[in-house]
């Protein structure tokens, strides 16, 4: 494959900008720049070293040059990474030297791509390479990086072994359909295993609501009756005037949403139109969204006061719900029982900060290995689905044939989700999301 470059920190001007080449010819492209005092195509593997970059006697800058060989590399390639400075100039300049040079200018994912297709990772791990950069949390970071070192991958090898043994023995059978007496799968062992494959997919599956809501924020909707504080609520959560605060009733008439960081977890806060009845049609629109937005959420805030308005949920909502009392500071003596008793208004409202914490992580416990990715959750659903063929087919003692059909979709959606079965259109449409550079 061709030699690549790009460059590979974040677009800008800044004190170190790092171009990154990979590819058969990589080092002896960048030595045909390079001057310092050893060259890099005799330098040891793993090495950095000092020098400048130059061509016709016109220096362009000092650098350092870290040379990493194949198959030792994040490409499975030759790679060079060059530390420049910052400067816009000297890094465009760079990438045109490096292409004059016989470099090709890399496409979105071109790196991570090759590192998929020359086995130093798997597809799943490949687009935990995406989430990692792109987490903005700790707990998104932590999926990522999880699912990065193979926490989704190893789950579905074990399982995907164990079925491709089974499988190869009822195509034995298969190979054998003279003899009908012959039969090389034990079909109570199959049983036992499409039931705790069945189980384990079954987790996968659950478990995806929570790295979703991890990767994209954890929803919360902020409700209850007007006039109780809770766009109050939502500014003194973000430290801004994010919403319009008014003593006029149905001041909020629609959902607004923003994003949090507490204690290194995304949440996505949404306040609502305040839940009451009314003639106004704007207003009723605003409040049907409020219902919507508190059915969606994970976590609701229900919003009261000292005055005694309590909110109207009649929600349908499997949520979990925080009852929060507000506006405490004008009565210290309220009846606070059952409630997190905050001051939107004054800005105390570290407990319902504390509440959300705890309530999050302890959803985050559910489960080791977690889904956080669509397209896994998708195909994962289809191999679910197989095995449930699979073991209802058992149930009724179907033949060997039909059994094998199942087995083999159930082995084609997990190999979908690591890469082991994909096709050209998948994987571009994949990598066409990555940043240039990586």
């Amino acid at each position: 494959m061709q030699t690549i470059c790009a460059i590979s920190s974040p677009y800008g001007a800044g004190g170190i900008a790092v171009i990154r080449i990979s590819g058969e010819q990589a080092i002896a492209l960048v030595d045909s720049l390079f001057v310092g005092r050893t060259s890099l195509c005799d330098a040891k593997p793993n090495t950095v070293h000092y020098g400048r970059i130059e061509r016709e006697h016109e220096v362009l800058d000092e650098v350092l040059c870290s040379v990493f060989r194949a198959p030792h590399s994040f490409t499975g390639e030759d790679t060079v990474e060059i530390a420049c400075h910052g400067s816009l100039f000297i890094q465009q300049e760079m990438l045109r030297w490096l292409i004059d040079a016989g470099c090709r200018a890399s496409e979105p994912g071109e790196f991570t791509r090759r590192a998929f297709l020359n086995g130093k990772m798997d597809l799943a791990q490949a687009e935990a390479v995406a989430d990692l950069i792109a987490a903005q949390s700790k707990a998104e970071k932590d999926l990522a990086l999880s699912q990065l070192r193979g926490s989704v991958s190893n789950e579905l090898a074990v399982l995907r072994d164990k079925l491709l043994h089974f499988t190869s023995l009822i195509e034995l059978e298969l190979d054998f359909a003279d003899h009908e007496e012959l039969e090389f799968a034990d079909r109570s062992e199959l049983t036992v295993l499409a039931n705790e494959i069945a189980c384990k997919l079954q987790a996968l599956l659950t478990s995806f609501k929570t790295g979703n809501a991890i990767r994209h924020g954890i929803p919360v909707a902020i409700v209850g009756a007007p006039n109780v504080g809770k766009s109050t609520l939502l500014n003194a959560l973000l430290g801004e005037q994010r919403a319009i605060v008014s003593d006029i009733q149905g001041t909020t008439r629609d959902t607004i949403e923003d994003t949090l960081v507490i204690d290194g977890i995304l949440f996505r806060l949404i306040d609502t139109a305040g839940l009451r009845d009314t003639k106004d049609t704007l207003e009723n629109m605003g409040i049907e969204r409020s219902r919507q937005a508190a059915q969606n959420a994970q976590i609701i805030i229900s919003v009261a006061d000292t005055d005694g308005v309590e909110p109207i949920l009649d929600l349908s909502s499997s949520a979990i719900v925080l009852n929060v009392l507000n506006k405490c500071d004008l009565h210290p003596n309220a009846d606070a029982s059952q409630k997190i008793c905050i001051s939107a208004k004054n800005g105390d409202i570290e407990p319902l900060k504390h509440e959300l914490v705890r309530v999050a992580q302890e959803s985050m416990q559910t489960s080791a290995v977690m889904l956080s990715n669509a397209r896994h959750y998708e195909a994962i659903r289809r191999a679910h689905e197989a095995i449930t063929r699979v073991q209802k087919g058992l149930a009724e003692n179907l033949s060997g044939e039909l059994l094998s059909l199942d087995l083999q979709d159930c082995l084609s959606a997990l190999g979908e989700v690591t890469g082991q079965i994909t096709n050209q259109e998948v994987l571009s449409n994949i990598f066409s999301k990555f940043c240039i550079g990586k």
